[in-house]
């Protein structure tokens, strides 16, 4: 009989797959920065639109769900 090397449900993760994840999550967090940073960016001397920051905050937000974050 074979044995299965899959690690149990209780078996905590291992510190490779912890840091993929956390790097995952970094690369995520780091699209939805820049999706609030365009949202918000213009030339300083100019208000910027409502619509435009809107956007990026939501955009942000969707990326953060898609992720589970």
């Amino acid at each position: 009989m074979a044995q299965n090397d899959a690690p149990g449900p209780d078996t905590p993760p291992t510190a490779a797959a912890r840091l993929s994840r956390l790097e995952a999550q970094v690369t995520t967090l780091a699209e939805a920065v820049r999706a609030l940073a365009r949202g918000l960016e213009a030339v300083p001397s100019q208000d910027t639109p409502p619509e435009e920051t809107a956007r990026g905050a939501r955009l942000a937000h969707e990326i953060l769900l898609s992720q589970g974050l």
